[in-house]
């Protein structure tokens, strides 16, 4: 992989160059797939990395962390996951097979090269990236892949600063070896929040609970061999409201009631939770750890006030340390959004195969997270944008010699 953070790198095509190449933001799943599926088309794709390496997320995730869903159905175009990493492939196995995926497929990245905005050319037929180094690239299209977890999010809790324990985002989180014999408190009850809280019980936190605003479905990672994930892709094209009464007997039966550890049942229907952008939590310990009292759930954090945490409740809590599980910001904005591609939370209104109006030849691809499976679903976006950039772009875009 080239290395462009000292100076300008002369395998990135400049303006001046005839024919463009198709400029892919991001070196994660989503933009190593697409660059390989333009490839297979015969199109030039440059992918521009901000740090060092590919995959650059993956590698900052929690040790313990594992994909939720099935090697077989993760895989990205042309190149399957090896059967020796497992049905549920690890942090650094999926990593590795990210490096495997760009050397394999011979993937043009431009590692160390920070877009910071996308503008339409003075002429209209194209796009320009300005990026760091003063650069200025023009391509056919733009893929922009920079990722569903993009920029930490924090809420603005009031008093936040008279906070005297230790204070991270879930992004910072590594392992439960610097929280052996303390307090901790994990706000959020996502899938990383409840896979974090099950970490420090098994890690040797003193006391681990976990604040929740919202109630989420649990839905079990896997029932006698069947993954949820089948389930998942089965039904995700199916009326939500059809998905909700089916889902209401099926978690009865495989989750117990928790309602006397502060987990309740859930009032709304998975799957409209779902189309509203809350993913179900996959069950990797987290119901027995609840069941067992090793975790504990509390209300949602109101303010934060002398030293400690106040709870929604009225209650009041002083951890030694509280750790965010609050989410993620797409950070787009300053990329894209003087273009008017993006929704009112920031979300692209197109994905996929689809281009913006007023924007022809800008594609985005994971900014959702489905409930069939996001490397899945990626996976597949990115054959349907190569093929609308090899229909729409024409003599536009560079072609691969041979």
């Amino acid at each position: 992989m080239a290395d462009s953070t000292a100076s300008p790198n002369p395998a990135v095509p400049t303006p001046a160059d005839p024919a463009r190449p198709v400029y892919v933001v991001g070196g994660g799943p989503g933009g190593l797939a697409v660059a390989y599926a333009l490839r297979a088309r015969g199109i030039r794709a440059v992918v521009l990395e901000k740090s060092d390496r590919v995959g650059a997320s993956w590698r900052g995730h929690y040790d313990r962390l594992r994909l939720h869903t099935t090697r077989r159905l993760s895989s990205l175009p042309g190149l399957p996951i090896p059967r020796r990493f497992g049905r549920w492939v690890s942090r650094d196995d999926v990593v590795r097979y990210l490096e495997k995926y760009a050397e394999h497929h011979r993937l043009e990245i431009v590692t160390g090269v920070e877009v910071s905005r996308v503008e339409r050319t003075p002429d209209g037929t194209g796009w320009l990236l300005r990026a760091t180094g003063g650069r200025e690239l023009t391509g056919a299209a733009v893929v922009v892949a920079t990722g569903h977890n993009h920029t930490p999010y924090v809420p603005a809790w009031p008093g936040r600063e008279t906070f005297t324990g230790e204070f991270l985002h879930a992004r910072e989180y590594r392992n439960a070896g610097p929280y052996a014999g303390r307090d901790v408190l994990v706000v959020g009850a996502g899938n990383t929040g409840t896979e974090i809280a099950v970490d420090l019980a098994e890690g040797g936190a003193a006391r681990v609970r976990v604040a929740i605003r919202t109630v989420p479905h649990i839905v079990r990672r896997s029932t006698a061999g069947w993954a949820a994930q089948y389930t998942g892709v089965l039904v995700r094209r199916l009326p939500a409201a059809l998905v909700d009464r089916l889902a209401r007997p099926m978690a009865r039966l495989s989750v117990p009631d928790l309602a006397e550890r502060g987990l309740p049942r859930p009032d709304t229907g998975l799957y409209s939770r779902v189309r509203e952008g809350a993913i179900p939590v996959q069950d990797v310990g987290f119901v027995d750890a609840v069941r067992t009292g090793k975790v504990e759930i509390v209300a949602s954090v109101e303010r934060f006030e002398d030293g400690g945490v106040v709870l929604a409740d009225g209650s009041r809590v002083e951890p030694d340390a509280l750790i965010a599980a609050t989410g993620y910001a797409r950070g787009l904005e300053s990329l894209v959004g003087h273009l008017g591609v993006l929704d009112d939370r920031g979300r692209p209104v197109v994905r996929g195969a689809r281009t913006p109006d007023g924007a022809p030849g800008l594609y985005f691809t994971g900014y959702t997270n489905p409930i069939s499976g996001m490397l899945r679903e990626l996976a597949r976006d990115a054959v349907r944008i190569a093929g609308a950039v090899a229909k729409k772009g024409g003599g536009a875009v560079s072609r691969l010699p041979g």
